[in-house]
Formats: C-alpha cells, structure tokens, sequence
C-alpha cells in the first residue's frame, strides 16, 4: 500500500491524460496556459467556477504539470488577508518565476488560489507599511501591526491580478462569496471581470465517472464488476472526489472485489445530498402535495435558489389550472424573491435557505389539486440564449442611451421594459410600441422584448404592425423636418430688405 492513506490524493491525476469530465473547459485552460508561452496574454488571470468535486484544481495542476511548470498553491479559506496573499502569491506572481532556469525561456510559475469565494469583506486596502509588518517574523511585534481576519484580501487579489507576470488561476465553488453581499456587488464583480476569464465547470458525467471507478480499482488490484460500477457512478450526483471516497470506504475492510450488492448496501446505509437534473425534479416537485416532501425536492434539484425561483415563477402558470393556487404561489415567490435579495445586504437571514425553501413551497402545497400523469415542465424563455437577455444589440443600445454598463442595463433596466411589454405580466402590452421606436428598436427586438417566439403568425404580424407605424413615424418626422426647414427659409426670406429699401439705404 501507498504512504498516503487519502485515495483522493493518491490517486490525483498527475497528467492530463488521466483527467475525466468537461473536455471543453480543459481545452480552454490549455489554450490560455499555451498562449503565456508567447508572453503576457490579455487576461492575465482565469476564473474557475464549479461545484465541489469536479476536478477545478486538479485540471490545473495536472496541465501544468504537463508543461513543466511549477505550481504555487494557496488555499483562500486559510490565509485570507492582504499579507497572507502577498506573502505567498503576489511575490511569486510580480517577479521572475521562483524556479527559473536560464536554459527554459518559457517556464512560468503558476499561482493557484482556491476556494476564493470564502474571502470576505470589500475592496478597501491596506496600508503598505501595515503588510510589510505583518508580513515580517518578529517576535515583540505588537497588535496594532496584525492584520486580522480578510482584512485587505481582496483588494490584495486584484493588485495580484492587475500586475502578475505569471499566470493566475483562482477556483470556487460560488461565485457570489466572492463577489460579496454588500449593496456594490456589481461594482466588484465588474473589477474582477476586467481582469479575467472565467470558464464554468459542469458536474463529471456518468461515463467520465465509470472511467475513474475503473482506473481507481485496478490502481489497488481490486476485481469489479459491470453492474458495481454502474451502480456508483448512477448513485453519484457528478462528484469525483465523492467518487474516490466512495471507493475508499467501501474497499476499507480489505476485500479484494467489489459487486453490485456491495455497493447497494454502502448506498443504502450512506446519505448524501444528491442532485437532480431540473427537469425531473420539477416534475416530481409539482406531484408533492406535502412541505416536508417539497423542501426536500427542493433543494436536491440542480439548481442555485435564484435559477429555482425563475423556473418555478415561469412554470407555475402553464401547470397549475387553479388560479388560486397561482395566486398563492405568486405570492410565496415574492416572498421569496425578498428573502433572496437579503443576500447582498448585511442581514442575518439566511438568504440562499430560506428563498429555496419557500420556492419549493411556491410550486407544490400552494397547489390543492392532485397533478397526476406526466408532467411537462418547460426552459424559461427569458432564460435562453437567444432571449432578449442575450440580444446584444438591445444591450448596445440602451448602453449608449443611458451611458450605463451592460451589466447594469440587463439586470436593472431590461428587466422593468421586459415587464412592461411581457404578454405575462399584469402591466405589459406588447401592442404599445411607443418605448420601443423611441428608443429605435427594431420590430423584432420589439418582439423580443414581449418575449413572442419569432416563429408564431401573430408574431409575425406585430412585427408588421411595428414596422408600418415606425416606417409611418419616421416619414411624418421627415415631412415636418423638410416643413421646418422651408419655414426657416422663409423667415429669412422675408426678413431681407427689398429693392426699394435698398435704395433708401
């Protein structure tokens, strides 16, 4: 047997070659790390952002592994505050690489930092002598030169990020802990941003979860069979790292092969939060009927309170036939829409909690009518690609309107005309076009912003409609412009002096 008693860590990949699950994102990491050999890219630093388990850290130790470079490592939710990360990052980070060798022009240090959504507090910086004496060993070094807690942390991330002459990775599980819950979220987000990529990490499939169950068992010469790791892999919610553990426990007591039954029974005994694809669950969510049975579908379902709590507003009107319980649970989600905001001020509630609790709620004991049969819950249109959030030529418009950000235009403004335009909302008329052409939209952003498939003849025939008006409009605006130049001329006319005016002068 190996030193290490952790399989987790001893059986971390070391290679890319070894590495399971969400091939895109590592092809994004390769081509980022690929482009530092040819020097400083524009983002300088990437962002990766995932459940826990799927591999963030690892993908990135093992590809620069690859390359031959070495690897700092500092762990967010340990040394947070600004001399922590200076003296182990921002050092490293904004000189020539730690380990650097004459004869390999193109070996970089890469600085890993995790679980970064634990870092707390604002952007406000520390002192530069303040940092030096904290950083410094001495042993009569008094109080007042500590640096407690998060103090400086992230405004000493973003010097990192700002100045690196090394590549930077940072990972965490939920993004919004780094960004904060204070009010200027937004105005953090957008610092960050500006300094680096960041790639989405996806739960590891069931294929990509077999092949690391396989590798794993031969790796400690334990037989298996088909049906083992099937069952593994289908009682995991997409958890690598769960993965190994699993394995670990379950071949604790020495045995040399594990079958089905085995693992059923370790399953069985074992509990876990396992997470739901969105559609299933919502099925199963609706055809509840009890709180205790709600709440926890609720919160098996793979999806973050604020994602639920859309899915659930949009669905409950085309699955419910009960005005009424659509009432109750119109009010349950604004209800929880409250308590979800709470999130970004300074409050005690626990935001995330309490909003995914009373949306599960908001989509089953609301309803007193058994839903019975299948069940087809539907992807919220506004929530699409090719929504009106994702117009991005709505977006530059109202940009250049309001000289606002585009962060700021589609999370605050596009969501009020959405409102006053949407066929679902109890203000909106999509047949007033008056915002629309004065803000110069066209008919099928118009179309857009009501939130109408293109594909629909009524569709079709407002767009028409928008088009003729707005053609009409611009015509009458040209005929009184070309009237209110010719009246101008007039004016002028009339006001020069005649022949015998002339004369007189």
């Amino acid at each position: 047997m190996a030193d290490v008693s952790d399989w987790t860590e001893r059986h971390r990949p070391t290679s890319e070659s070894h590495l399971e699950g969400n091939e895109t994102q590592r092809q994004k990491i390769r081509k980022w790390l690929d482009d530092w050999k040819n020097g400083v890219p524009k983002n300088k630093a990437i962002l990766l952002v995932g459940p826990p388990g799927v591999g963030k850290t690892t993908v990135a130790r093992a590809i620069a592994q690859d390359m031959g470079w070495n690897v700092i490592e500092l762990n967010a939710s340990d040394a947070r505050n600004a001399a922590s990360i200076r003296k182990a990052a921002t050092k490293g980070a904004t000189h020539r690489s730690l380990f650097f060798n004459p004869d390999e022009n193109d070996t970089k240090t890469l600085i890993l930092i995790d679980e970064v959504d634990h870092l707390s507090g604002g952007l406000r910086s520390v002192s530069e002598s303040r940092i030096n004496n904290a950083i410094k060993v001495n042993s009569d070094q008094s109080e007042a030169v500590q640096l407690k807690g998060d103090t400086g942390g992230k405004a000493e991330l973003l010097k990192l990020l700002a100045e690196t002459k090394q590549p930077v990775i940072l990972a965490c599980n939920e993004v919004m802990g780094l960004w904060g819950k204070s009010s200027n979220w937004r105005s953090t987000r957008e610092r960050f941003q500006r300094l680096l990529m960041t790639i989405n990490f996806e739960r590891a499939s069931n294929d990509a979860l077999r092949n690391i169950a396989r590798r794993v068992l031969k790796s400690e010469n334990i037989e298996y069979d088909t049906a083992a790791i099937d069952a593994l892999s289908n009682n995991n919610p997409g958890d690598l790292r769960a993965l190994v553990r699993d394995l670990q426990v379950i071949c604790a007591s020495g045995t040399n092969s594990i079958d089905k039954d085995t693992v059923m029974q370790y399953v069985e005994m074992s509990e876990r939060d396992v997470s739901v694809e969105v559609f299933p669950g919502l099925s199963e969510l609706y055809k509840s009927n009890h709180a205790k049975d709600a709440i926890k579908l609720g919160i098996s379902i793979d999806k973050a309170p604020s994602e639920l709590l859309n899915w659930i507003h949009w669905n409950n009107p085309s699955i419910f036939t009960n005005k009424q319980a659509i009432d109750r649970g119109n009010r349950a989600l604004c209800q929880s829409s409250k308590m979800l905001m709470s999130m970004y001020q300074n409050t005690a509630h626990r935001s995330w909690y309490w909003s995914s609790q009373i949306s599960g709620l908001a989509a089953s004991v609301v309803n007193q009518q058994d839903l019975s049969g299948k069940l087809y819950p539907s992807y919220p249109n506004f929530l699409r690609r090719g929504s009106v959030q994702g117009r991005s030529t709505i977006i530059n418009r109202l940009t250049d309107i309001t000289g606002a950000s585009k962060s700021s235009v589609r999370e605050e403004l596009l969501p009020l005309l959405i409102s006053l335009h949407s066929e679902t909302s109890e203000v909106g008329n999509s047949d007033d076009f008056t915002i629309s052409i004065d803000l110069g939209l066209t008919g099928d952003e118009h179309a857009a912003l009501c939130g109408l498939p293109k594909s629909r003849k009524s569709t079709k025939e407002l767009v028409a409609r928008y088009n003729l008006i707005e053609s009409e409009r611009s015509n009458h605006n040209e005929i009184a412009a070309i009237e209110e130049i010719q009246s101008n001329e007039d004016i002028i006319e009339e006001s020069k002096p005649n022949k015998a005016q002339r004369t007189l002068f």
